[in-house]
């Protein structure tokens, strides 16, 4: 199911390169890699979700309530991100120029089916 989700949300994205499901201790779930594309997304994931922790812990400290998604824009690559709950979330990893309001939407979207499989 995570694997089937996962490449749904990477083919129906324009732009997109790959996506991944991981826990914060840095256990990846699944991941996909858009054919011939050259991406170590559990590196991506790995390095992101130290930062996703930090952001996480600053908005509980601004009582600014739970995180729900974050987004990474780089010269080169654009990340967003979903938390499903404390221990899991999605990765979305882009191309500068990809439709990145259909990935979050597509990952909001994926976000309950998630949650209830890891349940």
């Amino acid at each position: 199911m995570f694997k089937d989700l996962l490449r749904d949300t990477v083919e129906r994205t324009e732009g997109a390169i790959g996506g991944l499901i991981m826990g914060f201790d840095g256990i990846t779930l699944e991941q996909y890699v858009r054919l011939g594309k050259a991406l170590d997304i559990e590196t991506v994931g790995m390095e992101w979700s130290i930062v996703l922790s930090q952001i996480s812990k600053a908005a509980e400290q601004l009582d600014a309530g739970a995180t729900q998604e974050v987004a990474i824009r780089a010269e080169k690559l654009t990340t967003v991100i979903r938390l499903l709950n404390d221990e899991y979330f999605i990765a979305l990893t882009l191309s500068p120029n990809a439709n990145t309001g259909k990935g979050r939407y597509l990952l909001r979207v994926a976000a309950p089916r998630l949650l209830e499989e890891l349940s």
